[in-house]
């Protein structure tokens, strides 16, 4: 029951924690204005999963999206996994590159969107992106779920969850960010 629903007993543990150091105000988050938003731009660990499928999902959506990785091989190609996972989706990963968060250049009415609380701690802790706007992706999922654990090189099951969970938290920021909307 685990696998599938949380990809690991760790994945399950990190969820629970990360109730409690979001709303101790620990997650890092910046305040968001929705008239401000012009890009979406997610973020993960490697940048060929998570973030890069919400990145599809949100263009798809008609909606401006990046994505980068925190530490990742820049130019690597999406997991292949979630290259499935995100077809049955109808998504298409399979142009993707991985783009390292070294690469990344804000943009004014960027949205820094991480999968993690630490991830946001990483980003607060960049000098560059201290004044971009940062909240956790799950923050959009229902039921809100601040920790969406790493699929990468876990059951399929999970990757197939996970992936719609972005993908239903995607359909979502679009109805609250109106200004990410491509013309």
């Amino acid at each position: 029951m685990i696998r599938p629903r949380f990809g690991t007993l760790r994945g399950l543990v990190r969820l629970a924690l990360s109730y409690p150091q979001l709303f101790l105000g620990l997650g890092a988050g910046r305040p968001v204005d929705p008239a401000t938003v012009r890009r979406l731009v997610f973020v993960c660990q490697g940048n060929i999963c998570r973030s890069a499928f919400a990145e599809a999902a949100a263009r798809r959506a008609g909606l401006r999206a990046a994505s980068v990785g925190l530490s990742t091989t820049p130019g690597r190609p999406a997991h292949p996994p979630a290259i499935t996972a995100a077809q049955a989706l109808g998504h298409d990963l399979q142009a993707h590159r991985a783009t390292d968060l070294a690469d990344y250049q804000p943009q004014p009415g960027d949205l820094l969107l991480a999968m993690e609380v630490r991830q946001l701690g990483r980003l607060a802790a960049d000098p560059r992106l201290r004044d971009v706007p940062r909240a956790l992706l799950g923050r959009w999922t229902r039921p809100m779920m601040p920790h969406l654990h790493d699929p990468y090189g876990l059951d399929d099951r999970y990757m197939a969850r996970c992936l719609a969970r972005i993908d239903r938290a995607v359909a979502r920021l679009a109805l609250s960010f109106p200004g990410a909307r491509l013309s």
